[in-house]
């Protein structure tokens, strides 16, 4: 496991008059032009209420940190996808786990590990059943026998649900099917080269580092793995697979995809869920004068290839059977899934800049430390 330690501290209170405790949340400032900053958030104490009828307040203690939301951290988000972050504004819509305090909820008890979608902050007030990240982030009452509670912000939530949708039903990965994943070594990219192993394929994976690809042979077990700063793409996929591949798993897009597009055989399928590589850009990146996307495309008409985007969230009726495989998986030793952990929620900013830089390995997550539990002397 990997663990980036810093330090965590809130200012001065200013409770509300109906607040049961005071907590922190991130709010963004400013929305970062190129670079993630620290200066573009800041850290706000506030009173948090009880929850009213059907709701249940939540301590926070692990939040996810995930380089899709950058596309977020833009005035506009692409059309489609969940809407930007308002400024100055909670960061509704990040996945969390966390402890019930107390609750007027059916189903949920004080004590009850669940995820939901408030995170970012100290405690949250969530009404239960409401859809939340087309309904992976609705409240849920999790089974943490077996497995760490922040497993369910990796391989048995929402990334573990990227991965297995992508790889099984987008990419319908078929009987000796050799495999490329880009961004293996990250959250998603590291559970789909194994998860591809497991059911007994040949895998090559890329990543932006000599450690990286050390990760990938040495830990994960990959056939092939490869720095794709090391050279073209082209020359580096070719010399990893020779005779060419059959999916393409792509998180990168950009010279990546069009990378693949060559290299992949007749009736190839590219499964897309996520062009990091786009994330910071507010205009598109087609067009005269700006950066193309493929510009061998024919070749998906040659080649018969199947390229389909997709997003986790349309594949939600999956989740028990992620949990559940994955679950044993896990388990069993048959996953390996790094975290890159940072202590204290006011880091959260700084984790995400070193995501987009290429920092971490595996999940990146939050441990909420140093939470203001207190009462509010006034409610």
């Amino acid at each position: 496991m990997d663990e980036i330690r810093a330090g965590a501290g809130a200012g001065r209170p200013s409770p509300a008059a109906d607040a049961v405790v005071v907590g922190r949340e991130i709010r963004p400032t400013a929305y970062p032009r190129g670079e993630v900053r620290a200066s573009d958030f800041r850290v706000v104490e506030v009173g948090v209420r009880g929850p009213q009828q059907g709701e249940v307040l939540v301590r926070n203690t692990w939040t996810s940190v995930d380089a899709a939301l950058r596309v977020r951290l833009r005035e506009k988000a692409p059309p489609g996808y969940f809407p930007a972050f308002p400024l100055d504004q909670p960061m509704d819509g990040i996945m969390t786990v966390g402890e019930v305090l107390e609750s007027r909820a059916d189903g949920f008890a004080p004590g009850d590990t669940v995820s939901h979608a408030s995170g970012w902050r100290d405690y949250a007030v969530v009404e239960a059943g409401k859809d939340a990240l087309g309904g992976v982030g609705t409240l849920t009452k999790l089974d943490v026998r077996g497995t760490p509670p922040q497993a369910h912000l990796g391989a048995l939530g929402g990334t573990g649900l990227t991965a297995y949708a992508g790889l099984f039903h987008v990419a319908e990965l078929r009987d000796g099917d050799v495999v490329w994943v880009s961004a293996a070594a990250g959250a998603v990219g590291s559970l789909v080269a194994q998860l591809a192993k497991i059911r007994g394929h040949r895998v090559i994976g890329s990543a932006g580092s000599d450690e990286k690809v050390r990760h990938l042979l040495e830990e994960l077990g990959l056939d092939a793995a490869f720095n794709y700063k090391d050279g073209p793409l082209p020359d580096l996929l070719r010399e990893a697979a020779p005779d060419g591949i059959d999916v393409y798993f792509d998180n990168v897009g950009g010279d990546h995809l069009e990378a693949a597009v060559g290299a992949l055989r007749t009736s190839g399928r590219v499964a897309i869920c996520g062009m990091i590589s786009e994330y910071a850009t507010e205009e598109p990146s087609q067009g005269p004068g700006k950066s193309q996307g493929p510009g061998n495309l024919m070749l998906a008409v040659t080649k018969s290839l199947t390229i389909r985007g997709f997003r986790g969230s349309g594949h939600t009726h999956l989740l028990p059977e992620v949990r559940r495989q994955l679950g044993a998986w896990l388990r069993e030793g048959r996953l390996h899934c790094r975290e890159t952990i940072v202590d204290g929620l006011p880091q959260a900013p700084a984790a995400l800049a070193a995501l987009l830089r290429g920092d971490n390995t595996g999940k990146t997550l939050v441990r909420i430390d140093g939470v203001a539990h207190r009462e509010n002397p006034g409610g």
